[in-house]
């Protein structure tokens, strides 16, 4: 199976999305959590210069306070929020900490509060500012300590990376709806190379039109390029095969007058056999040329042709040969049916499928054909063998031969090789004469 372009790029566009997206998740809720923690900061510094504000020593060395912070959790065993001061006579601490205490650290610095993150004294994580401050110039340090459960703060990350995440997922959907919106427009010029390919297909003289977009050009002329290097390998092969089938015919001449000649003089027997290998070599240039004509088939634009009135003139023509005098030809189509294609091409094609038929069929020959919107069709059946299902496609395939009546092989391969330059395509089946029965449909711009 064969990788999209289209969807490689939605792919590689959804990782790096993704991947973008992820990172900005990851930042930003580090963002939300600092500034959580700045704050929660500010809140503890303004509560702990109210705590010293009021902060005194008795005579003994031991802390006093004029005045608690008015915080109901300071109030309530294992509140969450919890206050010490320590000295060296004595430790003054809120009635949050109940009967314990937080542990005091060594290295409180004196400029400035500090906020870490320590384990908590009901063994939860708790924040704790502190700093050691000098009450009295002659008396020792103290040291203040301010504690909050950090739990607040992890839940607030929690909701907002939860909430963050499903909002980065909807833009993520929407991003991905807008990739593949660019993608579909940056790969709509290359659809329209491949709509302009088809008429490559059916004409070597057509070109890709220039593109409208200054990366698809190089493609373009690339294409273009290869195209006249195709059209000068066809032409040099188209004029080589048409020299060489004219140059056999200069040899089959005289050998038919050498057969005239043999015959005149009693050589009946030889004059037969040769005959009969004229006649093949025969059919096989004529169906050569046939090949150098169908190289140059293309279709074009605007033609029409009346598939009753090229039919009519081709049984015309059959009818006068000398197996056809032997057959009754039956033409069934509308007056008005036509196909768009060239009337020389429906004539070589209609030629091609009616002459075959001719060749096989034992009284009867029978073309019609039809159409409907979008399609049209033409049946030849004869009333000859048939062939046998197995071998139809090798019936369709160059130089094959099924030995019917002896041949070349090569009349329904040239009816094929012709239906398919002017766009249709050809199926074998059982007709209801008891032959065969050749179809040549064509859809879209060619019914």
């Amino acid at each position: 199976m064969r990788a999209s372009l289209r969807w490689r790029l939605l792919a590689g566009a959804g990782v790096a999305i993704l991947c973008a997206l992820a990172m900005a998740w990851l930042l930003m809720t580090l963002l939300f959590e600092r500034h959580l923690e700045r704050r929660l900061e500010a809140e503890m510094t303004r509560d702990a210069l109210a705590l010293v504000g009021g902060l005194n020593l008795d005579a003994q060395g031991r802390p006093q306070l004029s005045d608690e912070p008015n915080d109901s959790r300071l109030r309530k065993p294992a509140g969450g929020y919890y206050w010490q001061i320590t000295t060296q006579a004595g430790v003054l601490r809120s009635r949050s900490l109940w009967d314990s205490a937080l542990p005091v650290p060594k290295d409180s610095p004196q400029d400035h509060w500090r906020l870490q993150r320590r384990p908590g004294p009901f063994g939860e994580a708790i924040v704790v500012l502190d700093r050691q401050l000098v009450v009295e110039s002659d008396r020792p340090p103290v040291i203040a300590q301010l504690a909050q459960d950090s739990s607040p703060l992890s839940t607030a990350r929690s909701e907002f990376g939860r909430e963050l995440a499903l909002f980065l997922a909807v833009l993520w959907a929407v991003l991905l709806l807008a990739a593949w919106l660019q993608v579909s427009l940056g790969l709509r010029p290359l659809a329209r190379v491949r709509a302009h390919l088809a008429a490559l297909e059916r004409d070597a003289n057509a070109r890709l039109p220039p593109a409208n977009v200054r990366e698809v050009q190089p493609l373009v002329d690339a294409i273009n390029s290869l195209a006249g290097v195709r059209e000068k390998d066809l032409d040099l092969a188209r004029r080589r095969a048409a020299d060489l089938a004219h140059s056999l015919k200069t040899p089959l001449a005289a050998l038919a007058a050498q057969s005239r000649r043999a015959r005149e003089a009693g050589a009946d027997s030889a004059a037969d056999g040769m005959d009969r290998s004229i006649a093949a070599i025969d059919r096989v240039v004529d169906a050569e040329l046939t090949r150098t004509r169908l190289a140059r088939l293309g279709q074009v634009r605007g033609a029409t042709a009346h598939v009753q009135a090229v039919a009519e003139r081709v049984v015309n023509v059959l009818e006068h040969t000398e197996k056809g005098e032997q057959l009754l030809f039956a033409v069934e189509a509308p007056a008005n049916l036509q196909l768009a294609i060239e009337e020389e091409h429906l004539s070589e094609i209609l030629g091609a499928l009616l002459e075959n038929a001719a060749k096989y069929a034992r009284r009867q020959v029978r073309l019609n054909a039809d159409a409907g919107p979008g399609w049209a069709r033409v049946q030849v059946d004869d009333d000859g063998a048939g062939i046998a299902p197995e071998r139809r496609d090798e019936a369709l395939a160059r130089g094959s031969r099924l030995d019917q009546s002896g041949g070349t092989g090569l009349g329904l391969a040239i009816a094929r090789e012709l239906v398919e330059a002017n766009g249709g395509q050809l199926h074998l089946s059982q007709s209801d004469l008891g032959g065969l029965r050749v179809t040549a449909e064509w859809s879209g711009d060619g019914a």
